[in-house]
């Protein structure tokens, strides 16, 4: 039997490309799910596509830019498992733009999807773990955007270099509490519908990749279960980069 089996898993952006294939490995190994997007019909979609029993899968509509949507989520979760056994924030977004002109508001939204809503959930999260005795696993997906820039992309690159600040900052607060929180750093997946990207950027970024392929299924989502497993049961504030080598070029 996995040592995944029943435990409790929230995955967001869980309709997106990862979050499919992070939600679509924890399924194979017997772990109920919570999925949490902010489009409905996707979200529905994803489970269906999964083949998900839906007596025990949870599926939420978060708007990750509102607390109360978050706090609402960790409260559905509360509710139905009492705690979940381990987070995976996947949620992000992409958008270019120079930043001579960048609107604030995308500045600002880029930031509370990417890095703010990681902070609250995760709080709210580990809070539920403890009052239930969990020693649960917390895994942020961020980026080797988070060590270089790219012109048209710096807002996301500072946002990627906050949340893996952010997550070894978790890490150190949560580890008296059993709590272990680290990142990982996936390839390069094209196909995603929140953010769309040009046959021309695509086809560049795969010149790019030394291992000279995009991220498949089973790259970023095994080092997701790794480092969820008892096997990295002395791994936190870690960052596991899972790209092809992409980011170690200049």
């Amino acid at each position: 039997m996995s040592e995944f089996q029943d435990k409790g898993v929230i995955v967001t952006g869980a309709a997106g490309i990862y979050g499919r294939w992070i939600a679509a490995a924890f399924a194979r190994e017997g772990a109920r799910l919570c999925l949490s997007d902010n489009r409905r019909d996707a979200l529905e979609r994803t489970a269906a596509d999964l083949g998900l029993d839906p007596a025990h899968t949870l599926l939420h509509t978060t708007e990750l830019r509102e607390e109360s949507s978050i706090l609402d989520l960790a409260n559905t979760v509360r509710d139905s498992w009492g705690a979940p056994d381990i987070l995976v924030n996947n949620a992000g977004i992409y958008p270019g733009g120079d930043l001579f002109d960048l609107p604030t508001d995308e500045w600002d939204r880029m930031f509370d999807i990417n890095v703010r809503a990681v902070f609250i959930l995760s709080r709210e999260a580990a809070r539920l773990m403890v009052g239930k005795g969990i020693k649960g696993s917390i895994v942020n997906i961020s980026s080797g955007a988070s060590r270089k820039m790219n012109p048209g992309r710096v807002a996301y690159c500072a946002s990627k270099t906050t949340l893996e600040r952010l997550t070894k900052g978790l890490a150190l607060d949560f580890a008296p509490r059993g709590i272990r929180v680290n990142a990982v750093e996936p390839g390069f997946a094209p196909g995603s519908e929140v953010s769309p990207l040009t046959d021309e950027y695509v086809a560049n970024m795969l010149t790019r990749i030394p291992l000279g392929r995009s991220s498949g299924p089973e790259d970023a989502s095994g080092a997701v279960l790794y480092l969820c497993s008892e096997k990295a049961s002395y791994v936190t504030g870690a960052v596991l980069t899972v790209d092809g080598g992409n980011s170690i070029r200049t």
